[in-house]
């Protein structure tokens, strides 16, 4: 897989909770959980099953940064 995106986390899916229309996968990228939310039909097309090797691809134009008070 070539992009042009540079923030691509290579992880493995932990859990796919389906909704009517959207589902929430979430994926362990070294420990950290990272959670996207895509179609029910781009799972199935992608073929996600927990245990899948996948990655998060980051795309923003706008990063931001807090911290607690």
């Amino acid at each position: 897989m070539k992009l042009s995106a540079r923030n691509v986390l290579a992880g493995t899916v932990v859990e796919i909770s389906k909704g009517a229309v959207t589902s929430h996968v979430r994926l362990d990228v070294g420990g950290t959980i990272v959670t996207a939310a895509i179609t029910n039909e781009a799972v199935a097309e992608l073929g996600l099953t927990v245990g899948s090797k996948a990655s998060a691809v980051v795309k923003a134009s706008d990063v931001m940064i807090g911290i607690d008070d």
